[in-house]
């Protein structure tokens, strides 16, 4: 296992078990890298109007197309580093 992906699952592990005070915006960003960092590009259509929460974590996914598996992985990192103060 790499550094980064050591890393990665460190944060991500960090995430879970935190409580947490992150603003919605906050938890979205999160969210967009974690998938993006997981599972690559967005995929799938966009969810419909009434489903305000999952139209919005697919806008935030999508913004990130094209942004590489470590890309994604170091930027998750270096965002729960900097909220750890």
């Amino acid at each position: 296992m790499s550094d980064l992906q050591k890393a990665f699952e460190d944060a991500v592990d960090y995430v879970k078990n935190s409580e947490g005070n992150a603003s919605n915006e906050e938890k979205l960003a999160m969210y967009a890298l974690f998938k993006q960092a997981t599972e690559g590009d967005v995929s799938g259509k966009r969810p419909g109007m009434l489903d305000m929460v999952g139209r919005a974590k697919y806008d935030a996914w999508a913004k990130l197309k094209g942004t590489g598996k470590d890309d994604a992985m170091q930027s998750y990192v270096d965002r729960i580093e900097s909220s750890k103060g």
